[in-house]
């Protein structure tokens, strides 16, 4: 049996904490709850984190990236095909990774994320629609993408359900949904480390180590095609299809 070496654990762990600390700052911690206001609060949280966090977003993940995803943003943005939608685009990171066929549409919550993925698709010379938008209540028509994507998003949606039921609603009949996100590992001392650094990384940055998407996609009648995890299970990488 291959040994689990608590180092690496240990290290990303301590990743994940810089993140969130270089990314945000210290807020009040509010419980969950299922009352409409609340959640308009936290996503209004989000919003205001991601904001502050845009000028030094992509120094700060890519110490995470480096120890944790690989080739994550590649492999999934590779399979995309069609006219395409990314959720939560954040700063653009994985816009070098779609094919040039592709006809491609993203949101975020962020003004200020937005601000740096325009500037990178103009420089890159990618033509990429961008608007300001939530997740939880996408502003498409049903059924007008063949492809949406989403990396390192669902982790810090507040209603990670809503979500995916509005990924599955402005899906084709038969469009895939693609996904990379870090989820609750099922490697015990893994696991330990993810429940330990939970609260605060939840209180800094919004983001939940702990959740399992696979979870809502199966609840909103996706079809599960492929599945691959790495990293002591941290690490999923999904692809899924709305059934025609």
């Amino acid at each position: 049996m291959r040994r689990i070496s608590w180092w690496r654990i240990l290290l990303a762990g301590a990743a994940t904490v810089v993140v969130g600390t270089k990314v945000a700052t210290a807020l009040k911690s509010r419980t969950k709850t299922i009352d409409a206001s609340a959640e308009r609060d936290e996503t209004e949280r989000v919003r205001r984190i991601y904001d502050k966090a845009a000028n030094h977003y992509d120094r700060a993940i890519g110490l995470m990236e480096k120890f944790l995803l690989g080739g994550g943003r590649r492999w999934v943005c590779s399979q995309s095909h069609g006219d395409v939608l990314e959720i939560a685009i954040g700063t653009g990171r994985n816009l070098p990774y779609y094919p040039s066929s592709v006809s491609l549409t993203g949101i975020d919550l962020s003004p200020d994320m937005l601000a740096i993925a325009r500037h990178r698709a103009e420089e890159s010379g990618r033509n990429v629609a961008l608007h300001v938008g939530d997740a939880q209540a996408l502003g498409f028509p049903d059924g007008q993408f063949d492809t949406v994507v989403s990396t390192l998003s669902l982790c810090t949606i507040p209603d990670e359900r809503r979500a995916v039921a509005e990924v599955r609603r402005v899906l084709r009949p038969g469009g895939r949904f693609l996904m990379l996100e870090h989820v609750r590992s099922p490697v015990l001392p893994a696991r330990t480390v993810q429940r330990m650094l939970d609260p605060l990384v939840v209180r800094l940055q919004a983001d939940h180590l702990l959740r399992e998407p696979l979870q809502p996609l199966r609840a909103e009648g996706f079809e599960i095609e492929r599945i691959e995890r790495s990293k002591w299970g941290i690490i999923e990488r999904v692809s899924a299809r709305k059934p025609a």
